[in-house]
């Protein structure tokens, strides 16, 4: 695999500092039931990193002991975890807002047949990757038979209530490009989600997030070796729109990493970027200081116009209407 990092380290990318930190977005570890094309965290089925419960204990002392309003758990497939449960009754207990960014299949794997019942006695609200409502588009990007899986996994939230109006469930789906290209405008498609999705099968949801792919991990590495990383590195600095830098996601969240090691952002996370521009080589969550550091600095690369181009990409979805 091609590491595209020494492609992405010389950058002209703004200077950013941190706001207040709202969010603490915990990978719980990069094992996962899929091993999708687009993935910037290069999860599969192989991969045995997971947070131990000695980390986890320390995560819900930091949400604790900080101001956080939002626990953000990612992966992987953050609901392979074993302590994964733990981690959300712990926050629920602490009134902090827990996201799970869920794959949708993971509802459908032995094992797992009371998650979603269990998110829904938790209120936790879900994130859920859909890169499109056609199969055969969901399914030549994340793998076949995905897209099945994925309904059953919808219409199963549906019936406890996820994506239905006034129920207090919420439902986000997730739209990620193809390929080298950036997301169409959100409302547009997320209008177009929601007539298809209702129409076709039934389903419904609240908001839908479109997310520019990031030149990183196993996506870059796939532009490296067809030889189109620079078109879409021009593609994406072109597209660089100043506005986004207000809100870009890594302003006020912090992300951690399966050992506990503390990043600005979760693709830095994966480029194995230090905290602060670099100020110490790596930083623990022990130092939880660190967790109120309003104005500190934010390390920046190339692959950071990923989340400032066009209408600007981030956890929450596009920047700009």
């Amino acid at each position: 695999m091609h590491d595209p990092l020494p492609l992405l380290r010389d950058t002209d990318f703004p200077d950013i500092i941190r706001k207040r930190l709202e969010t603490l977005q915990v990978n719980l570890g990069y094992r996962c039931n899929q091993q999708c094309f687009h993935c910037h965290v290069n999860a599969s089925p192989k991969r045995s990193e997971m947070m131990d419960a000695e980390t986890v204990e320390l995560v819900v002392e930091c949400v604790r002991a900080s101001k956080v309003t939002t626990l953000d758990l990612t992966g992987g497939a953050p609901e392979m975890n074993p302590r994964f449960h733990y981690l959300v009754e712990s926050a629920g207990k602490l009134g902090v807002k827990v996201i799970d960014r869920c794959n949708l299949t993971i509802l459908e794997e032995p094992g797992y047949e009371d998650l979603a019942q269990f998110l829904a006695e938790h209120r936790v609200e879900i994130v859920a990757s859909l890169p499109c409502y056609l199969e055969e588009n969901v399914d030549a990007q994340r793998g076949q038979g995905v897209f099945n899986a994925s309904l059953k996994a919808l219409h199963r939230l549906n019936r406890l209530g996820y994506g239905c109006l006034d129920s207090g469930l919420t439902l986000n789906l997730v739209y990620n490009p193809q390929g080298a290209a950036l997301p169409p405008p959100q409302i547009e498609l997320e209008n177009a989600y929601k007539r298809e999705l209702k129409s076709r099968y039934g389903v419904v949801f609240n908001r839908l997030y479109t997310l520019a792919n990031m030149p990183i991990r196993r996506f870059g590495s796939t532009l490296i070796s067809q030889g189109r990383f620079d078109e879409y590195m021009t593609l994406l600095r072109n597209s660089h729109n100043p506005k986004n830098l207000e809100d870009v996601m890594c302003r006020s969240l912090i992300s951690v990493d399966w050992q506990g090691y503390v990043y600005d952002c979760d693709f830095n996370q994966m480029l194995g970027l230090p905290l602060g521009a670099g100020m110490k080589p790596r930083t623990h969550l022990r130092e939880a200081l660190l967790l109120g550091s309003e104005g500190q600095p934010i390390t920046v690369a190339d692959h950071c116009y990923g989340c400032t181009a066009g209408a600007g990409s981030s956890c929450g979805g596009a920047l700009q209407s």
